[in-house]
């Protein structure tokens, strides 16, 4: 943050790679997430993403806690006050030191609402973790390295019982029993087991679109998904 308020203009550049827009489209694997919303089923989708691409599908931002924040909103870090993405998107394509202007109109610097290094992450990540996990009856874990906490440690906030599926194109978060410790940091009581050990814990190797488009096809959704996604493409 200290580098954003006294160089803010690097971060505008790589903020026109990052927007969201025409240069990046939902996938299979985000209108999968929208197709269990209006199945009714979707309690909370948590993602590390910052692209806005769940709502971009059409997901309901109340059911989306972005860990560490997206571009669906900004604030003026100075005065606290929100200011219209729009707003915030014009400045980022300027030409003509679009964030001086912001800076100027609204008495501060003008960031999207995402998480840089060394901030908190946001209030609502930790109240809905809090609430939302131990009335979780099926988790499904993909497309993550399971790595950066405290989001790695959501997987073990479901009940003990509780089946958990991983789609991924390489097993992570791991229990092991190995002398040299635990595969993953943290993994020590709630890691995944696809060893004998195993009771709950599901594994679909590849990557996230195939894993969906096969557990759609499992549950009989596949029409319904080739649908969601026809229809969010032609928008």
């Amino acid at each position: 943050m200290g580098f954003f308020r006294n160089n803010p203009e690097p971060f505008y550049t790589l903020a026109q790679e990052l927007f969201p827009g025409d240069r990046y489209q939902p996938t299979t694997a985000h209108y999968f997430i929208k197709l269990l919303h209006e199945k009714g089923i979707l309690l909370r989708c948590f993602t590390q993403n910052i692209d806005s691409l769940e709502t971009q599908a059409g997901l309901p931002r109340e059911k989306l806690v972005a860990a560490h924040g997206n571009f669906d909103s900004a604030t003026c870090i100075d005065t606290g006050k929100k200011v219209p993405i729009d707003e915030v998107e014009r400045a980022i394509f300027s030409d003509d030191f679009g964030w001086k202007q912001l800076k100027h109109k609204h008495g501060g610097l003008v960031k999207p609402d995402i998480v840089f290094f060394g901030e908190q992450l946001p209030h609502q990540f930790f109240k809905l973790a809090e609430e939302d996990f131990p009335k979780c009856d099926l988790l499904i874990v993909m497309g993550t390295s399971l790595v950066v906490q405290p989001f790695a440690s959501l997987i073990g906030r479901v009940s003990q019982m509780t089946p958990r599926l991983l789609i991924n194109r390489e097993k992570v978060g791991t229990y092991s029993k190995r002398r040299v410790g635990y595969s993953s940091p943290g993994m020590a009581q709630y890691g995944f087991r696809f060893d004998k050990s195993n009771y709950r814990d599901a594994l679909f190797l590849g990557d996230c679109d195939d894993g969906c488009a096969a557990l759609s096809r499992s549950l009989g959704w596949e029409e319904d998904l080739n649908a969601l996604a026809v229809a969010g493409r032609a928008r």
